[in-house]
Parts: structure tokens; C-alpha cells; sequence
């Protein structure tokens, strides 16, 4: 299992060393991101547990992958990720766990998620060209993307462009587990 402080210590140095290499203040990432000043202090001081709306939203401004934000070191050529090394995110009942992720040539992140019922997670706009797709292990989840509901059974998968305000739901009586792809273009320039 994870050290919580150990997560927030190497996502205050991360954090901080994108920030630096793009040359922005923390008020400059603060308006990229719609995360307060505050809020980014606390996160490069590591004295804050971040949720994942707030490190996607982090991520997008620096043009990285939230998974950078959590790494420890640099990616190898190979990869192996053990069970133990997942990096998740508890919401009531209800976690996400990032599996892996990638920024280059386009960021990827590989993501499980388990909802219990009656809980939901609201996701923010990412960049435009940014698309989604997921694939339910069991149990039902409720899709709501530009205002419509798609009900995605057990055994089906989905795939949405993700660049408004999207939310994930559990509608049912048992816990709804999926494995979701986030697929972001990297941008051409550096904003």
C-alpha cells in the first residue's frame, strides 16, 4: 500500500519542476488551471492529499499526465507497475486508482475505477481533442456526457470525446467497477 505522505511529497516536487521548466509563477498556473493559489502552495509544500479533479486540472495546465504528477522517477523503456504502486484515490465510498500513464507522443492514462451505488464522480472539461473510452467489469454505470445519459452495461464498452464536463454514476444496488483510457493530444506549442 501507498504512503500517503510519500505520494504528497513526490507530487509537491513534481508539481513544482513543471511549474519551473515551463517558467510559470504560481499565479500563472493558477489561471491555466482554475485551481487557486492557494490550493497550488498547499500542493508544492506537499500539506495537502490533492483529489483528482484537482491534480487533472493541475496536470492539463502543465501539459503532462497526471500520472507524471505521482511518479517517482523517470519512465524506462519498460514499464512494470505492480499492484502495490497504484496510485489511488478514495471518494466516500467509492476509488480510483491510476494504473499507469504516459505524456509522450500523447498523453495516456490507464485508470480503474470502482463506484459503489448511489455515488458519482463529476469529471471536468479536459482540452479539446481529449477522448475517453471504458469498458465495464461489472455492475451498470450511468454516462453522462453533453447533457445525455448512456447506460454502459457489463461487458460494453464506451467512448466519448471528453472535452466538457462529463460525469460517471453508479444508478444500480451493486458496486459498478470500469477500466477507463484517457487519450490527450499533446499541444503543438508550449501556451
Amino acid at each position: 500500500m501507498e504512503d500517503p505522505e510519500m505520494i504528497n511529497a513526490t507530487i509537491a516536487s513534481n508539481v513544482r519542476a513543471h511549474r519551473a521548466h515551463r517558467g510559470l509563477t504560481l499565479d500563472a498556473l493558477a489561471a491555466r488551471s482554475g485551481v487557486s493559489r492557494g490550493m497550488l502552495v498547499q500542493v508544492e509544500q506537499g500539506r495537502t492529499n490533492p483529489s483528482v479533479s484537482t491534480l487533472t486540472r493541475i496536470a492539463s495546465a502543465l501539459g503532462v499526465t497526471v500520472a507524471r504528477l505521482v511518479e517517482v522517477s523517470d519512465v524506462p523503456v519498460v514499464r512494470v507497475i505492480p499492484p502495490e504502486q497504484a496510485v489511488s484515490f478514495e471518494m466516500g465510498e467509492s476509488r480510483a486508482r491510476l494504473l499507469i500513464g504516459a505524456d509522450v507522443p500523447m498523453i495516456l492514462e490507464l485508470w480503474e475505477w470502482t463506484l459503489a451505488p448511489g455515488e458519482h464522480h463529476n469529471g471536468d472539461a479536459h482540452p479539446a481533442g481529449t477522448r475517453e473510452m471504458l469498458t465495464v467489469l461489472s455492475g451498470e454505470l450511468t454516462l453522462t456526457v453533453y447533457g445525455g445519459d448512456h447506460v454502459v452495461q457489463t461487458g460494453s464498452a464506451a467512448l466519448f470525446t471528453a472535452d466538457r464536463p462529463h460525469r460517471y454514476a453508479n444508478r444500480g444496488t451493486g458496486e459498478t467497477r470500469f477500466i477507463m483510457v484517457v487519450s490527450e493530444p499533446r499541444e503543438a506549442d508550449d501556451r
